[in-house]
C-alpha cells in the first residue's frame, strides 16, 4: 500500500501530464490553422451555375464568366457542382450543376436538386434553366411553381443563399416556330416572381439574358450559344454576381481623369477600365464633389466611338440621346458633401479589342 506522499506525487503527475497533452493539442490546433477565425473568413464563396445544356455542354460562358471574375480581382471564388469541365477553350474552374436536357419542372418534382446542394454547399446559385420546359410548352405558372421549389430547397441548404435567375436567352429551333414567342411570354413573368419571393436574407435577382441576344448571330442552332453568344451571357452575369461578391483587387487600367464641365466646377468624374475582353469591356467612373457645398445629385455626360454601345449599368440611370450617353445618380448616391465621391459601373460592348476609349464630355451638379 502507497503512503500518502506517494498518491500524492501520483495525481500531481497525471495533472501535470494532462495539462503537457492539452497544450500540445492547442500547440497542434495553432500549427494546422493558424489564423483561426480569420482562415474560415478566407473560405472562397461558393458559386452553383445552374441549368441544362446551355449552362453545362459545354456552357462556355461560365469560363469567360470565370476569368472575368478573375481579372477584376474576384480570385476567392469556387464554381461548384457536381459535374466537371466539358470542354472550353479558355482554362477556367469548370464545375457546374448544367445537366444536358434536363427540364426544370422535373428536377423540382424528382426532388434532385437537395443532393446537388449537399454536395457542394454554395453560397450562390446562377440559375439559367427553364429553356427545355419551355420547349416541351409546359405552362408558365407550372415552371414558376418549380422555381418556388427550387429556391426552397436552396434556402434549406443554406438560409443566406443569393440566387441570380435569368431570363432566358431567346431560342428559335427549326423545330419550333412557337417557341420564340414562349421564351417571351415566360420571361415577361420572371421579375415579377423573383421581387414576390426575394428576402433581404436570400434575395433572388432577376437578370436580363435575353435583350440583345440574337438566335441568328449569338446561336449555332437557334438555341445553343456560339462564341459570341457566350460573351454575352457572362456580361449579364458577371455585374450581377461581381456585387454579391466581396470587393475585387483589380490592376486598372486608367484612361486618366477628365475636366469638369464649364461652369460646374463643383462635380468632378474620372473614368477608369476594370477589365477588358473581346468584344467588349467594364467601365468605372468615379463622381467627387470638388466644390465648397453639398450637391443634391449629379449627371455625367459619355462619348464612345462609332460602333460602341453601353449595355449594363449599376449604381446609376442611363438615358441616351443625341448628344451622347449620360448617366444621372440613383437615389442613394446623388447627395455628396464636400469631398465626398461615388462611382457607377459600365459594361459597354464594341466590335473588336484594343483600349477601351470611352471619354468623359462632362460632369453637372444638379
Amino acid at each position: 500500500m502507497r503512503n500518502n506522499s506517494d498518491a500524492w506525487n501520483s495525481t500531481a503527475l497525471r495533472a501535470l501530464l494532462a495539462v503537457i497533452t492539452l497544450t500540445a493539442a492547442a500547440l497542434a490546433a495553432l500549427v494546422a490553422h493558424p489564423a483561426g477565425s480569420a482562415a474560415a473568413a478566407a473560405e472562397p464563396v461558393r458559386i452553383m451555375p445552374l441549368g441544362d445544356s446551355i449552362t453545362g455542354s459545354p456552357g462556355c460562358w461560365r469560363s469567360v464568366l470565370w476569368n472575368r471574375l478573375q481579372d477584376a480581382g474576384h480570385t476567392s471564388i469556387d464554381f461548384v457542382g457536381t459535374l466537371g469541365p466539358q470542354g472550353c477553350a479558355l482554362p477556367h474552374d469548370g464545375d457546374n450543376e448544367g445537366h444536358g436536357g434536363f427540364l426544370a419542372t422535373n428536377v423540382a418534382a424528382q426532388n434532385q436538386l437537395p443532393g446537388w446542394l449537399s454536395a457542394t454547399r454554395p453560397d450562390i446559385v446562377v440559375m439559367h434553366f427553364g429553356t427545355n420546359d419551355v420547349w416541351s410548352n409546359i405552362a408558365p405558372d407550372r415552371i414558376l411553381a418549380a422555381y418556388d421549389t427550387l429556391v426552397g430547397q436552396m434556402r434549406a441548404s443554406n438560409p443566406d443563399m443569393k440566387i441570380l435567375v435569368a431570363q432566358l436567352i431567346p431560342m428559335n429551333p427549326g423545330n419550333c416556330a412557337e417557341c420564340a414567342q414562349r421564351v417571351v411570354t415566360f420571361n415577361s413573368r420572371i421579375p415579377a416572381w423573383a421581387a414576390a419571393i426575394s428576402t433581404a436574407r436570400s434575395p433572388v435577382i432577376t437578370v436580363d439574358q435575353w435583350s440583345g441576344f440574337s438566335t441568328a448571330s449569338d446561336t449555332y442552332d437557334g438555341v445553343h450559344p456560339n462564341s459570341s453568344g457566350d460573351d454575352k451571357i457572362a456580361g449579364r452575369w458577371y455585374p450581377a454576381l461581381a456585387a454579391l461578391l466581396p470587393a475585387g483587387t483589380p490592376t486598372p487600367t486608367p484612361t486618366g481623369p477628365t475636366p469638369s464641365d464649364p461652369g460646374n466646377a463643383g462635380c468632378g468624374a474620372s473614368i477608369t477600365t476594370v477589365s477588358s475582353w473581346q468584344g467588349g469591356y467594364q467601365g468605372q467612373v468615379t463622381v467627387r464633389n470638388n466644390g465648397a457645398a453639398a450637391l443634391s445629385g449629379w449627371s455625367v455626360g459619355l462619348t464612345l466611338p462609332a460602333g460602341e454601345e453601353i449595355t449594363q449599368v449599376w449604381n446609376g440611370v442611363l438615358s441616351t440621346g443625341t448628344g451622347g450617353p449620360t448617366v444621372t445618380n440613383v437615389s442613394w448616391n446623388g447627395t455628396l458633401a464636400t469631398g465626398a465621391s461615388t462611382a457607377f459601373g459600365f459594361i459597354a460592348s464594341r466590335p473588336g479589342s484594343g483600349t477601351p476609349s470611352t471619354k468623359i464630355v462632362g460632369c453637372t451638379a444638379r
